[in-house]
């Protein structure tokens, strides 16, 4: 019984350590300057002031709340890209995308916001909306 207690709350405190350093690393990457996008992407990133990309992959639970979420905020919004990681595999690394889903905004090719996790829509709006 106290083996199942403290395998039960290692992997708890394991998951919190995890949730933090994937939240600290998104910190960081703010104002960082993206390299090596492919042309077609870059074109895309200097279409607009700001871009939102999503990076999410079909098998992912989390995605597949979220991704109805994003495709609502395409029909308001035109500067948002989606990026299926499972077919795109070669840009999570260019990105630094650790996880799905995770929603950057692009400014250029710096890294305005760096968020890995599902969000709420109101979250998002006031993403692409901010100047």
């Amino acid at each position: 019984m106290h083996a199942f207690f403290y395998i039960t709350s290692a992997v708890v405190v394991l998951f919190i350590l995890l949730q933090l350093y994937m939240r600290l690393q998104g910190y960081l990457k703010r104002g960082k300057q993206v390299k090596n996008i492919p042309p077609d992407l870059r074109r895309e990133l200097q279409k607009y002031d700001r871009v939102l990309l999503y990076f999410y992959t079909p098998t992912c639970s989390a995605c597949r709340v979220m991704t109805p979420v994003i495709d609502r905020l395409k029909n308001e919004f035109d500067n948002i890209l989606k990026i299926d990681l499972s077919r795109d595999t070669h840009l999570g690394p260019v990105f630094g995308v650790m996880g799905t889903p995770t929603i950057t905004l692009m400014q250029g090719t710096t890294i305005r916001e760096f968020v890995v996790g599902a969000r709420k829509e109101a979250f998002l709006c006031r993403l692409l909306q901010e100047k």
